[in-house]
Formats: C-alpha cells, sequence, structure tokens
C-alpha cells in the first residue's frame, strides 16, 4: 500500500471532512498534506458564496493530515485563525497544509486555499498541541 493509499485509509475514519464534505487526500509528506474539496451547492452560502465553515473545515481536515500521518505524537488544534481573502468563482478548493515550527509540545502550521483558477481564497494558521501517541 502507498502512503497515500495508507493515508486515505487513515483518515477516511473522519466521517464529516471526507463523506458529509467531499474532502480528498491528493498529497501526503513530511509534515504537509495537500486536500482538495469539490464544490456543490451543499457548501453554498445564500448568497452563493462558499460558506466560511467548508473552508475553515478543508483547512483543518489538511492540518490533520499534516500533523498526525506517520508523526510520533497525536497532534490537535488548540488555535485556529482563518483570513479569508477573497470568493471563489471555481469548482475545486484545494488546501496545502505545512510546518512551520515544531516543538516539544507545540506545532505551528500554515495551510493555504486556493480554487481550480489558481485564486487565494483563505490562509489558515493553526497552533496544535501534541497530545501522545498516534492511533494505530
Amino acid at each position: 500500500m502507498s502512503r497515500l493509499d495508507e493515508a486515505r485509509a487513515i483518515f477516511a475514519k473522519d466521517l464529516y471532512a471526507t463523506k458529509q464534505s467531499g474532502i480528498q487526500i491528493e498529497e501526503v509528506g513530511d509534515h504537509y498534506s495537500k486536500c482538495s474539496m469539490p464544490l456543490t451547492e451543499n457548501h453554498r452560502n445564500a448568497y452563493g458564496g462558499v460558506m466560511g465553515g467548508c473552508i475553515y473545515t478543508l483547512a483543518d481536515f489538511a492540518f490533520a493530515v499534516a500533523s498526525n500521518f506517520e508523526q510520533e505524537n497525536l497532534t490537535v488544534s488548540l488555535v485556529g485563525q482563518a483570513s479569508f481573502l477573497s470568493m471563489s468563482k471555481g469548482a475545486v478548493l484545494f488546501a496545502e497544509a505545512r510546518l512551520i515550527k515544531d516543538g516539544r509540545t507545540n506545532a505551528f502550521y500554515e495551510v493555504k486555499i486556493y480554487d481550480d483558477h489558481g485564486k487565494d481564497i483563505a490562509v489558515v494558521s493553526f497552533t496544535g498541541a501534541h497530545v501522545g501517541r498516534p492511533w494505530a
């Protein structure tokens, strides 16, 4: 089984992200992930824009994959701060999560959200706490 297939199998248990929101893992690396979310009418608000909560869910899932897949410690989010930059007119959103700094008890990640037109949609910063051994 490839690393990508292994990550997809582990995180398929996150039913809200994978089943309800349609998020897929596209790439995994060392403290890195790229995820996608095809947009449907269920992701839209009353004005036709993508709900902020959908964008945040995509960022949170990408953070979870990057901070937990093949890592020594289970990491959970303590703080997440989203800056919404622009509205998407695309059909798919992408999230790329990267480690900024890894400490003994905390880790800091940045997640960039963009659409299939290459437009920057949001930037989300996460502070995570290392809380123990990952699930097996």
